[in-house]
């Protein structure tokens, strides 16, 4: 199946567990891709054939920079229910939320949770 990938879009939300995260706020990056049919989009050049990202970027940025959620697999569930049942040809999406700074302890370079889902088949 074809898809559209956004990488890397930075946001800044109030996501977590702890107080702080909540007070505070934290830097938060997503990863998407958008899975359809884009031959019909290829052939003809219509905008109207294929899912516009930048529409697609400001939904993201709605859920991640909106209310906040206690954790990212929440924020990750809202993103990809929002994307499927706002964009008509959109069959699935990949939805990844990374968080580069968590206020944990330790050496890594970030965590994140990816999730996949399906539009449901009625």
């Amino acid at each position: 199946m074809d898809k559209i990938i956004l990488t890397n879009m930075q946001f800044y939300g109030y996501h977590g567990l702890l107080p702080e995260e909540n007070k505070l706020g934290q830097r938060f990056n997503v990863d998407l891709e958008l899975y359809l049919d884009t031959s019909k989009a290829g052939l003809s050049d219509n905008m109207h054939e294929s899912i516009d990202y930048s529409q697609a970027y400001q939904r993201v940025k709605k859920v991640v920079e909106g209310e906040a959620k206690n954790l990212i697999e929440a924020v990750a569930e809202t993103v990809a229910s929002d994307l499927l049942s706002s964009f008509e040809l959109l069959q699935a999406c990949r939805v990844k939320i990374i968080k580069p700074d968590p206020p944990i302890p330790g050496h890594y370079q970030s965590v994140a949770v990816e999730i996949y889902r399906e539009k449901a088949h009625e």
